[in-house]
């Protein structure tokens, strides 16, 4: 993990990655905007321990950024984890829409990225949810046109997609653009570089008809670009300490954490041994995770998208606060969030213990946790 907020500051040169800071579709979603089922691939065994809830409703994107809750699901090792309490599924396209059913009671538990995360907790002044895990890190990418960009500076003068204006590709876009010494209006998109904010799903298209001349992107639309003669030009793992960041963590609403402590546990080991799971067997993992997206948005990725893709994100329990922290004042600095109170946004006492208890250490909450 990074080794201090201030330490990072300093050093990185990009935001964070991930769905949006205002509202609309989340960056990286394929899918429908919302699917519910009945639960997972194991649904509760009729003989097993209830927990202190009968369900516990959680709620994820059908994307490989999402992968340790593709798989929980898809292996049946989150319901394994919580016995006789039944996992109720929902997926969704967009960070707003989850916060949306978390509020209401929809869903308890999600998978999200860190800009709907802050966006929800600063909008209900720090009353709807935590923060209580990490799931990925990674997975972005500046893929482009190589007959028109053949080095980092010749991105001066092009017109580079980004997924929609504020959400955290964006911002990291916006914030490498200002390193670079290139002046760009943020609302506009208009300057040294053109940004063009494009949905994920169209922009394959706008990449082939040469509308735009790259992407700043998350997977697997990278790979796909790359599919069809792109060129990573950059990723921007390399821009941060570690090369970590988070683009999803596991929130949970307050209410549901206070009223069911012992579920949040059970679903943050499954978590954990999930992840554990992925790193000891990625070919099957993969395997898995393809799958969960061919049942959720009827079409599984082809191999040539899908094995990049999976190679550049790396599942963890860490949710990295510190990198939370960064993007929030990237997105400051380029002016499109004002200053967000993110003191109680974590809560990590759950994940730690159950941490502690499987052998493994504790995870900071770079200052942002419940005091």
């Amino acid at each position: 993990m990074p080794a201090n907020r201030t330490a990072l500051r300093r050093s990185l040169a990009a935001a964070a990655t991930l769905p949006l800071l205002f509202g609309a579709l989340a960056a990286c979603s394929y899918g429908s905007d919302k699917k519910s089922d009945d639960g997972q691939k194991a649904g509760a065994a009729t003989d097993a321990k209830k927990l202190s809830a009968d369900t516990v409703k959680i709620g994820y994107f059908p994307n490989l950024t999402h992968a340790t809750a593709l798989v929980g699901v898809q292996e049946g090792l989150f319901q394994k984890e919580l016995g006789g309490t039944q996992v109720k599924t929902s997926t969704f396209n967009a960070g707003p829409s989850e916060i949306e059913a978390l509020n209401a009671g929809s869903i308890d538990i999600g998978w999200i990225g860190p800009s709907p995360s802050i966006n929800g907790y600063t909008k209900s002044k720090g009353q709807n949810l935590r923060i209580i895990g990490g799931s990925a890190s990674g997975g972005v990418k500046l893929v482009v046109n190589p007959d028109k960009i053949k080095s980092l500076d010749d991105v001066k003068g092009k017109k580079i997609a980004t997924p929609q204006l504020g959400n955290t590709q964006d911002v990291a876009f916006l914030n490498w653009i200002a390193e670079k010494g290139w002046k760009v209006d943020a609302q506009s998109g208009k300057g040294d570089v053109s940004v063009v904010r494009t949905d994920n799903k169209i922009t394959p298209d706008a990449y082939k008809s040469g509308s735009i001349d790259g992407a700043w992107v998350p997977e697997p639309t990278a790979s796909k670009l790359v599919s069809q003669g792109g060129k990573v030009l950059l990723d921007e793992a390399d821009l941060w300490a570690d090369k970590e960041f988070v683009i999803t963590n596991i929130i949970v609403s307050q209410k549901f954490l206070k009223a069911h402590p012992d579920v949040v546990e059970a679903v943050l080991r499954g978590s954990v041994k999930t992840n554990d799971w992925i790193k000891a067997n990625p070919d099957k993992a993969k395997a898995s995770a393809n799958a969960a997206l061919k049942t959720l948005s009827g079409k599984a990725l082809p191999a040539n998208v899908l094995d990049p893709a999976w190679q550049s994100i790396k599942t963890t329990d860490d949710p990295l606060a510190a990198t939370l922290g960064i993007e929030a004042d990237h997105a400051v600095k380029a002016g499109l969030l004002k200053k967000p109170d993110l003191d109680g946004i974590y809560d990590l006492a759950p994940l730690n213990k159950v941490l502690k208890a499987l052998g493994k250490p504790a995870v900071a909450d770079a200052g942002f946790g419940v005091k």
